[in-house]
């Protein structure tokens, strides 16, 4: 995917197995699209981490996935659309706040900045 915008925020959690499917549900047709609505918020991908095999130094490595299973990355304009009045309603809207974060745990998130 090319990268339009200067920022990138990264959103990551794992949640209850047996929220999952709910999750995944509200994640991709609430909580998505809600945000997607914010000013300077421009794209949306959603993750699902894996372990893998990376060949390095002739050989193969096999990596497991540790973190958070689930992310979300936003292309945003920058760090003020995170504490913009917009997000802040788009992220508290619709199943997500009470349904589906107290779910989550393990959660990260962090900003970066395209060079």
């Amino acid at each position: 995917m090319p990268i339009k915008s200067k920022y990138l925020f990264v959103a990551s959690m794992d949640v209850d197995p047996d929220k999952e499917a709910l999750f995944n549900e509200v994640y991709d047709t609430e909580h998505v699209p809600n945000l997607l609505k914010v000013p300077g918020v421009h794209a949306v991908a959603r993750l699902q981490g894996e372990p893998f095999a990376l060949s390095m130094g002739g050989e193969e490595k096999k990596v497991a996935h540790n973190g958070p299973r689930y992310s979300a990355v936003y292309e945003i304009d920058g760090s003020h659309v995170l504490v913009s009045p917009e997000w802040a309603r788009a992220s508290e809207a619709g199943r997500w706040p009470k349904e589906v974060r107290p779910y989550t745990r393990n959660r990260q998130h962090a900003l970066y900045r395209l060079r």
